[in-house]
């Protein structure tokens, strides 16, 4: 299927999606990477005159923030932008009894980030009668590499059967700025984070293994277990079968 053709499909489906929730608009988290840049773009096809974005720096790149607001910018989505530095130290603490040290790599204390921010984008959708859209990539669920109930809080997925290298060829094809798609891939949990460095593989390794299969056992073995630790992440909390 040709990149304009899915991209059609996407937006019809995006769209039947809100004529079925009867709502009034949608509310993008934008980070300043290529995934929430597609997502923006692809929403603000449905909804021109009511897709809202939300800029949620957290102890970020102050680079972050700028490159959000240019994605903003470009696509003409009006964003408004809530720190969430303060809130965040203060949890930490509240939670540890310790201030929060940006330099410690700890999961369970950088996945507070996304969980706010989850928090932070139902507040402007029910505020706007919207609906929340989640800008993660068929890569980024086969791997697990979201944060359940925080960027994986979400209402709808539009490009959650992309993988990456066809996000990068949807945003080129849209419109995205080039500075956004040549970005560093990184969930900007702490400084100098790299989403594959993280994950062990590479995006061309993952991508190819979703889609044909080709990757070296060793790649092979790696997604693999991303996917069966992450598992839970992808379904509905479990009920007993009685």
């Amino acid at each position: 299927m040709q990149v304009q053709e899915r991209a059609e499909k996407i937006i019809q489906w995006l769209q039947a999606r809100v004529e079925e929730a009867e709502a009034r608009g949608l509310v993008v988290g934008l980070s300043g990477g290529i995934d929430s840049a597609l997502t923006a773009a692809l929403s603000k096809k449905v909804c021109p005159d009511s897709t809202f974005g939300v800029i949620m720096p957290c102890y970020s790149d102050p680079d972050d923030a700028l490159d959000a607001r240019l994605v903003a910018e470009t696509l003409g989505i009006p964003a408004e932008k809530v720190v969430l530095d303060d809130i965040f130290a203060l949890f930490v603490r509240t939670l540890t009894g310790e201030s929060y040290d940006p330099d410690k790599k700890d999961l369970t204390i950088a996945n507070i980030k996304p969980r706010l921010r989850m928090t932070t984008l139902y507040f402007f959708a029910a505020r706007r009668k919207a609906l929340v859209v989640g800008t993660s990539n068929k890569s980024e669920i086969t791997a697990g590499y979201f944060t359940k109930y925080g960027d994986g809080g979400v209402d709808l997925l539009p490009i959650g059967n992309l993988v990456k290298t066809e996000v990068r060829e949807m945003a080129k094809h849209l419109g995205v700025p080039d500075k956004i798609i040549q970005r560093r891939p990184t969930a900007g949990l702490w400084a100098d984070q790299n989403d594959e460095m993280e994950m062990g593989v590479t995006y061309d390794e993952l991508d190819r293994c979703i889609l044909a299969g080709d990757c070296s056992p060793g790649a092979r073995s790696i997604i693999e277990g991303l996917s069966r630790r992450s598992e839970h992440k992808k379904r509905m909390p479990l009920l007993p079968p009685f």
